[in-house]
C-alpha cells in the first residue's frame, strides 16, 4: 500500500498539479533562487546516475529536474505555488525506456485476434472462429501472436481454419513476426499458388506435392501483405494513443520505435505513420510518451533529407533515431542465420534477409551522413556478419561516436562477445524473449550449443559493451519490471532453476539497461535516462523500497510522471 500522504496528494490535488505545471511559479527577480513547481520528498530515489546514485528528494521546474539530493537541499526552492509530493519511502526511478518496440502495430494488435494463449489446434481454430463472427463478407481478419511450440511445434495450415473463415481472408502472424498463416481465400486473393517462386530471403511453406500450406516465412510475407487494405488514419491514431496509455501503466515514458513489425511490410507504411500519426499527435497535443523513431534502411535518403530540414529533434516528444535493416529471421521460424544447421532441420541454416554487399554500401553512406544504424540479427552467423560490417564502416569512415546497434543479439559465437565491447556496438536485447526461447533453443540448436551462446547479458556487460533492454512489443509484453526480473533471475515458466545462471545480471545493471544505458543507445542520454539536474523530469514511483527491490526484484508501478506531470496513477 502507498503512504496516506501520497494518496491524499493524488486524490485532492491532481487537478491543481496540472494547473501549476501549465502555469508554473515565476520569479521575476533575476538573482533570486528559482521556485520549484514540484518537490518529491521522503523518497528512496535510484537516479541511474553513477555520480550520485541515490537521493531522498527532487525539485522540478518547467518539466525538468532542478535539483536532487536530501530534503534540506531542495527546501530553499519551495515557494507559495510549489506542490510537495510525499511518496512515503517508496522507490522512485527514472522513466523506463523500452529500446525496441513496434508501437503502432502493437496498438493495432490490441484490437485484433489474440492467439498468444492458444495452447492447441482446437484453441487456435476456436479463436479464429470467434473473430469471424459479425465480420462483413470479404473483410480481412487480422491478428496473431501464436506460438507453435505450445502444441508440439506443428505449424498451422490454411486447412485448419478454412471451414470457419471461408468468406473472409485471414492473416495471422506468429509471435515473432517472421512468419504467418493465411487461409486459402487470402492466398487466392494474393495470387499465391504452387507455381509462385520463393522470393529472396523468404519461403512459401508447401505440402509434399508443392501446394502452399498457408505459411509464409520472412520476405515471402510481402507477397500477401500488399493485398491487405491499408489501415485507416483514424485507426492508426487510436492505436498510438492506446499503446501509449499501456506504456504509461508499465512505467514506460520513452520508446524506441523500430517501425515495421514484419520484414515484408511496406517501407512506406512507416513514413505514413510518421506523417499521419506522429506529426498529428505532436501538433495536437496528443503525444503521451516520448518516441525515438527508426526508419527502413532502403529509405535512407529520405531520412537524411528530413534530418537536414528539421534536425533530429522534432520536439521534446519525437526524436529521429536512424535507419534499420534486417540481417536474418528468427529462431522460432527457423530463419535466424547460424553457422551450423538447425537440429530439427538439418538442411537449414537460416536465411539472409538483406544482401550483404548492398547492406555494407548503404551503411557506409548512412554513416558518412552521421545517421545511427540498427540491424536485426539473431543467429550467431548473422551477428558476426553485422560485427564485421560495423568494423568495415569504422575502417572506411574513421573513428567517431556512432553507437551502432544490433537488435536482439540473441545467439553469439564465442569471439563475438568481446567484439561488441571492442567495436562499441550496442546490444539492444529483450530479456523476456528468453522465457519463450529457453526450451525451443535447446531443441533447435542442441543443449550445448544453446547454453554456450544464448542471451549472454552478463558476458556482454563484462566485455565493456553497452546493453539496452526492451520488449519487442507486441512480440512480448511491454513491461520493464518483468524484463528486469527475467534478466536477474532467468527462470523460464515451469523451470526451477535459472537458464544459463552465469548470465544473470544485478538488479542495478538491469535497471540501468532500461534507463541510462537505453538513453545512451539512442543518443538521448543528455536529456533522459537518469534523474540528473537539467534532464527532463520523467520518473516512476514503485511500490517498494530500493532495498526490497534489490532483494526480491519485485514491484508494481504506482505512478508515472512525464515532464513533471502526472501521466498515470494506479488506483
Amino acid at each position: 500500500m502507498m503512504g496516506k500522504n501520497f494518496l491524499l496528494f493524488i486524490s485532492a490535488t491532481s487537478v491543481l498539479i496540472l494547473a501549476i505545471v501549465l502555469f508554473p511559479a515565476f520569479d521575476t527577480t533575476r538573482n533570486r533562487t528559482p521556485v520549484a513547481d514540484l518537490i518529491v520528498k521522503n523518497a528512496d530515489i535510484y537516479t541511474s546516475d553513477s555520480a550520485h546514485p541515490f537521493a531522498e528528494a527532487m525539485a522540478i521546474r518547467l518539466g525538468r529536474i532542478l535539483r536532487i539530493g536530501n530534503y534540506s537541499s531542495v527546501q530553499e526552492l519551495i515557494g507559495p505555488g510549489t506542490e510537495q509530493l510525499d511518496v512515503a519511502g517508496k522507490l522512485v526511478v527514472p522513466g523506463f525506456i523500452d529500446s525496441h518496440v513496434h508501437l503502432i502495430p502493437g496498438g493495432l494488435q490490441m484490437k485484433r485476434v489474440k492467439l498468444r494463449d492458444a495452447r492447441s489446434r482446437v484453441e487456435f481454430v476456436q479463436k479464429v472462429k470467434e473473430a469471424v463472427v459479425g465480420k462483413t463478407k470479404g473483410s480481412w481478419v487480422l491478428g496473431g501472436g501464436w506460438n507453435n511450440e505450445f502444441w508440439g511445434k506443428e505449424l498451422p495450415e490454411a486447412s485448419w481454419i478454412d471451414d470457419v473463415s471461408s468468406e473472409n481472408p485471414v492473416w495471422l502472424s506468429r509471435m515473432d513476426g517472421h512468419m504467418g498463416l493465411a487461409n486459402s481465400l487470402a492466398l487466392k486473393m494474393a495470387g499465391i499458388t504452387k507455381n509462385t517462386d520463393d522470393p529472396a530471403g523468404g519461403t512459401i511453406v508447401r505440402t509434399a506435392n508443392g501446394e502452399p500450406t498457408g505459411m509464409l516465412v520472412d520476405s515471402a510475407m510481402k507477397l500477401l501483405l500488399s493485398s491487405i487494405p491499408d489501415v485507416s488514419i483514424d485507426e492508426r491514431r487510436d492505436a498510438l494513443v492506446r499503446a501509449s496509455k499501456l506504456a504509461l501503466m508499465r512505467g514506460v515514458t520513452t520508446v524506441v520505435d523500430l517501425g515495421r513489425y514484419f520484414p515484408g511490410e511496406s517501407a512506406e507504411a512507416v513514413w505514413k505513420d510518421f506523417s499521419d500519426v506522429y506529426n498529428w499527435a505532436d501538433s495536437t497535443g496528443k503525444m503521451l510518451i516520448r518516441v525515438c523513431l527508426f526508419f527502413p534502411m532502403e529509405t535512407w535518403s529520405r531520412l537524411a533529407d528530413l534530418i537536414k530540414a528539421r534536425s533530429r529533434v522534432i520536439s521534446h516528444w519525437i526524436y529521429l533515431g536512424g535507419a534499420k535493416a534486417f540481417s536474418d529471421g528468427s529462431l522460432g521460424s527457423n530463419s535466424a542465420l547460424f553457422y551450423e544447421p538447425y537440429v530439427d532441420e538439418p538442411q537449414n541454416n537460416g536465411l539472409h534477409l538483406t544482401d550483404k554487399d548492398w547492406l555494407l554500401k548503404t551503411m557506409i553512406l548512412l554513416d558518412k551522413l552521421g545517421l545511427q544504424i540498427a540491424v536485426h540479427a539473431i543467429g550467431d552467423k548473422a551477428n558476426d556478419l553485422m560485427l564485421d560490417l560495423y568494423d568495415s564502416i569504422s575502417t572506411a569512415n574513421g573513428l567517431r561516436d556512432r553507437r551502432p546497434r544490433i537488435e536482439h543479439a540473441q545467439h553469439l559465437a564465442p569471439e563475438a562477445v568481446k567484439r561488441f565491447g571492442q567495436l562499441s556496438v550496442i546490444a539492444s536485447v529483450q530479456p523476456d524473449h528468453l522465457l519463450d526461447d529457453a526450451n525451443s533453443a535447446e531443441k533447435k540448436l542442441g543443449v550445448d550449443r544453446a547454453q554456450r551462446g544464448s542471451y549472454l547479458f552478463q558476458s556482454l556487460l563484462s566485455s565493456g559493451a553497452q546493453i539496452a533492454f526492451g520488449s519487442d512489443w507486441p512480440v512480448a509484453d511491454i513491461n520493464p519490471l518483468q524484463g528486469i526480473r527475467t534478466a536477474v533471475r532467468r527462470i523460464p515458466p515451469g523451470w526451477e532453476n535459472a537458464w544459463i545462471a552465469s548470465e544473470r545480471v544485478k538488479p542495478s545493471d538491469a535497471l540501468n539497461a532500461y534507463t541510462i544505458s537505453a538513453a545512451f543507445a539512442c543518443f538521448l542520454d543528455h536529456e533522459l535516462g537518469s534523474l540528473t539536474p537539467g534532464k527532463l523530469a520523467d520518473f516512476v514511483v514503485l511500490s517498494t523500497s530500493w532495498e526490497d527491490f534489490e532483494e526480491n526484484v519485485s514491484a508494481s508501478v504506482l505512478a508515472t510522471y512525464v515532464g513533471g506531470k502526472l501521466a498515470y496513477f494506479s488506483d
